[in-house]
């Protein structure tokens, strides 16, 4: 009889002793919360979708609380509620230039030469793995709008020429399209940079306008146009360098023979059958 009662003795016993120890670390360790983390965290949209830098809402309060982050970084919530997580905070608002989303193709079913029909599955990224779709160009957009799909905000529509269009006033600057895109032609920029290239193209001269009339055929056009130090070819595409001190112009887009780079005078890019050289979109 003595016996049976052995085991559960000691099995009581461990159990105990260990929620003592428990008990009193959680006592000693316990590390209290402060109130305004919730607080904060109450007042942001809770979308977690990442376009102020951090991995979701409740880490972006925790680093507010903290003064390492200001609220004008998130760029989902309204001024209105910026101005009330400040408040709340006692802390300045900041400032934060908006950022949008772009694409880097300019060719869509009237300008890039199609050599298959792709019959599949519906999406980007499965018609990228059979034979990279049916588009000439390697590089450029399939057209199947899996970023239109991903784009939590409602931002990103297909239009009638079988590209992405932006609603800037939407877009948010979170990576959902950036993540979505199986050829990475999807970035964020300062919507101040109003001079872009909407190319992703390697090829040069008939090599590439042969697969895509609006693709970038790496004249130079736009570098000697362009202030001194602006923009470099590589790869045989234009890059822009804005951190170069150089100022951004029009005058680089008005001998583009292809409109392979244009400025957005607005931040919208019109229809690509609407587009005409030297003309300043937006």
């Amino acid at each position: 009889m003595n016996s049976l009662l052995i085991a559960p003795s000691i099995m009581a016993g461990i159990g105990l002793f260990f929620g003592v120890i428990i008990a009193v670390s959680n006592k000693l360790l316990k590390v209290d919360e402060d109130p305004r983390i919730e607080g904060t965290n109450e007042r942001l949209p809770g979308t977690n979708c990442g376009a102020c830098g951090q991995p979701g809402c409740l880490v972006f309060a925790e680093k507010l609380v903290s003064g390492l982050v200001q609220p004008a970084q998130c760029t989902v919530s309204s001024d209105e509620d910026i101005e009330a997580i400040a408040e709340y905070l006692q802390v300045d608002a900041g400032e934060q230039e908006k950022s949008v989303a772009r694409l880097k193709c300019g060719g869509g079913s009237a300008q890039a030469h199609q050599i298959a029909e792709y019959q599949g599955f519906d999406g980007c990224r499965a018609a990228s793995l059979v034979s990279g779709g049916g588009k000439g160009c390697a590089w450029g957009c399939l057209g199947l709008g899996d970023c239109e799909l991903a784009c939590t905000f409602e931002a990103i529509q297909m239009n009638s020429n079988g590209l992405p269009q932006v609603d800037v006033d939407k877009c948010t600057a979170c990576p959902d399209c950036t993540a979505a895109c199986p050829r990475d032609l999807f970035e964020v920029v300062p919507l101040s940079h109003k001079l872009y290239v909407q190319c992703n193209s390697p090829l040069a001269g008939e090599a590439a306008t042969m697969l895509c009339s609006t693709a970038c055929d790496a004249c130079g056009r736009c570098v000697a146009d362009a202030s001194e130090g602006l923009i470099e070819m590589k790869n045989n595409l234009p890059v822009i360098d804005y951190g170069s001190g150089a100022v951004a112009e029009p005058d680089a887009v008005f001998r583009c023979p292809t409109l392979a780079i244009v400025w957005l005078e607005h931040g919208q890019f019109p229809e690509p059958d609407e587009q005409v050289p030297g003309r300043h979109y937006g």
